[in-house]
């Protein structure tokens, strides 16, 4: 029997691999998944949300080039690099867009960055407020003055737009871990005690059922959302909330369909309980399905929180959240720079059609029929 089974896992993987879409489309989301992990080690701004602003170069093209002036701020407690992993360096310094600078005995003299080259105005900052009292230009220049690249420009408060694409993956791939975590908690705990014990029970779990499926999800994941208020974990537990209906009722279904089988009579022959027989034979041995329904949901998941965070409802700011950034420049589609909005959006429907396609995958890959 292990060796069967074994046989069968080793094919289902087998005709995986031979799916060009569905390796594809893993290889994409494991690529998403540590960019979602390592996002503030690889993005140019590592601030917390990668919020620098720098209002005179807002809603600049890909590719931008700009001299940053860096002026050192008050001294801050150490972060842990774990601490700087997960919520991004706590910068206090002071990034300044310039054109020109100049360096005199105690202070340097510098023009702000100005598309209207009339309206520039020349200010000054003294040496003391960099920490020094004497420094040469080349030395000065070392410390204080960098070149700095925005690959996909900057947003309408010119942030840099690729950090916070890059962290707002990690926006994604979290709604859908937790979304999807407890679909499946809830979903297959309510399916399988449906499925197994029928009768009053099952009247009832289903009749939960139609009511929350006939409520447009949207709509109630907006009325969860509004109940526990507006926030990161209150979208979560929301989407989640809503998602678990599909696990539950095909969870029921693949229950309903192999209770009767052999191997559930002699493990009731042999005097075991009905939560052992349900949760330790007959669900391992449904799993297939449910792994095919959490990769859709998991797709669901993101377009749920991409179109609350349109809304305004989903991740507050200055969190970065693909459905956000849309939401912030979808006006300027008919002002020359769509750009701003069609990169979040291609985002969302690379990220939600790489989890349709490996669902896609799965689905032929672990049908027990289709395994030659």
């Amino acid at each position: 029997m292990a060796e069967h089974s074994s046989s069968l896992t080793h094919l289902a993987l087998q005709k995986f691999k031979r799916n060009f879409w569905g390796v594809l489309s893993f290889i994409y989301i494991v690529l998403c998944g540590l960019i979602a992990l390592f996002a503030y080690l690889i993005a140019p701004d590592d601030s917390s949300n990668a919020n620098q602003m720098h209002l005179a170069i807002h809603s600049k093209k890909p590719g931008f080039r700009v001299e940053m002036l860096n002026v050192p701020g008050p001294e801050h407690q150490k972060q842990s690099w774990i601490g700087a992993l997960l919520n991004g360096e706590v910068n206090t310094d002071t990034e300044i867009p310039i054109s020109s600078w100049t360096l005199h005995e105690d202070e340097v003299e510098y023009k702000p960055y100005s598309e209207d080259e009339d309206l520039e105005l020349t200010k000054a900052v003294a040496l003391k407020d960099f920490g020094i009292t004497e420094v040469s230009k080349k030395d000065f220049e070392e410390q204080f003055i960098s070149e700095k690249v925005f690959l996909l420009g900057t947003d309408k408060y010119g942030r840099d737009l690729l950090s916070r694409m890059l962290i707002g993956t990690r926006i994604s791939f979290s709604i859908g871990f937790v979304a999807v975590l407890i679909s499946l908690l809830i979903g297959v705990v309510l399916g399988a005690i449906a499925g197994y014990y029928g009768g009053k029970i099952d009247a009832l779990i289903m009749w939960i059922i139609n009511v929350t499926w006939s409520i447009p999800t949207l709509l109630l994941v907006i009325a969860i959302t509004l109940a526990l208020g507006k926030g990161f974990w209150q979208v979560f537990i929301a989407v989640g909330l809503t998602m678990w209906v599909e696990v539950a009722r095909v969870v029921r279904g693949q229950v309903l369909s192999v209770k009767e089988a052999q191997y559930v009579t002699a493990a009731r022959a042999l005097g075991y309980r009905n939560m052992r027989i349900l949760f330790k034979h007959i669900i391992p041995n449904i799993l297939a399905p449910v792994i095919v329904i959490s990769a859709a949901n998991f797709a669901s998941a993101i377009l749920i929180e991409s179109g609350l965070s349109f809304l305004g409802i989903g991740a507050q700011p200055p969190i970065p959240s693909w459905g956000a950034m849309i939401k912030d420049h979808y006006s300027y589609i008919i002002l020359g720079k769509a750009y701003l909005a069609i990169i979040p959006g291609l985002a969302i429907m690379s990220l939600v059609m790489a989890f349709m396609l490996m669902g896609n995958a799965l689905r032929d890959a672990l049908d027990v029929k289709g395994v030659k």
